[in-house]
């Protein structure tokens, strides 16, 4: 197993200066953010235009550091209601896929997406057929599709799953269609999943795995709910009664989600995804944050 992170949380910086970064402060690997450029929205960022790919200058970002390329990032609604959009989103991702085969890159993550003026049936059958030329795509081109479990409530008018990859359930209908899972256990907390036991059954279907911690307030939880703020809830992010973190500063438990992946026969890379509101807002809390999920996970990945 080895220890990386999702750039996305630098989107002013350069993949070569990420590289540099990371190498000098003990990260392994890189999950790079391949988003086209979509201006300031959050949690996105273009580090490979997946475009204009120069696979040998790539390649070499990476061999010339001993750093490992785990994944090409472009989560976004494969299943978006307007169908330019949703036309744009799949092009884009079967232009990761394509990169991913040039630059020797073993994944590429996405979301399954929703369409929320829909059924959760209406959309999986949907989905079936999106899908299915994208699996082959990347099947040819021996590239693995691999879905993140985040709920993206956010996406979802009342909060509630706008990305329907959020349970095992869900997971194994992902798997029947040739999708595998990037596995993140922040997700699953609230939601009320033990994020071990979900993940047990499944290591198997788990190339990839993202670390983020979460923080919950229960006490919140009390007065807005499990789908969080209803009256005062101007960002669509702000469920109100818990938030993201870095790993070690939320209630994840990290030793057994490290020990459960190992027992499992899990090899890949274990990418932190950063988001704590905390540590965020500047590069320099940024790389603290870095820092501090390094500091948390290191003692339990054995490379």
């Amino acid at each position: 197993m080895k220890l990386g992170f999702l750039t996305a949380c630098l989107p002013g910086r350069t993949l070569v200066e990420i590289a540099d970064w990371a190498v000098e402060h003990g990260y392994e690997a890189l999950e790079v953010a391949a988003w086209p450029d979509l201006g300031d929205r959050p949690f996105t960022a273009t580090h490979l235009d997946v475009t204009h790919v120069d696979p040998d200058a790539t390649r070499a970002v990476f061999d010339s550091r001993g750093l490992t390329l785990s994944s090409l990032a472009f989560y976004d609604n494969n299943l978006h209601p307007d169908p330019d959009e949703r036309a744009a989103v799949n092009a884009h991702l079967a232009a990761c896929i394509d990169a991913a085969a040039l630059v020797g890159c073993p994944t590429v993550g996405t979301f399954v997406g929703r369409h929320p003026g829909q059924s959760v049936a209406e959309n999986l059958r949907e989905a079936e057929t999106v899908f299915a030329p994208l699996v082959d795509r990347a099947g040819e081109a021996g590239v693995k599709l691999i879905i993140e479990n985040c709920v993206m409530e956010g996406w979802h008018p009342d909060g509630y799953p706008g990305n329907l990859a959020y349970s095992p359930e869900l997971w194994e209908w992902m798997f029947s269609l040739g999708l595998y899972l990037n596995y993140d256990p922040s997700h699953l907390v609230w939601m009320g999943i033990d994020p071990v036991e979900a993940l047990r059954p499944y290591v198997d279907r788990i190339p990839h795995a993202q670390a983020k911690d979460i923080q919950l307030f229960p006490e919140r939880r009390s007065r807005y709910g499990w789908p969080g703020k209803a009256v005062g809830r101007e960002d669509p992010w702000d469920v109100g009664w818990w938030r993201y973190r870095v790993p070690g500063l939320g209630d994840v438990d990290w030793r057994r989600v490290v020990d459960t992946l190992y027992e499992g026969g899990f090899d890949g890379v274990l990418s932190v995804e950063h988001e704590d509101p905390v540590w965020g807002g500047s590069e320099e809390k940024v790389h603290t944050g870095l820092s501090v999920a390094h500091r948390t996970l290191r003692p339990l990945v054995v490379s």
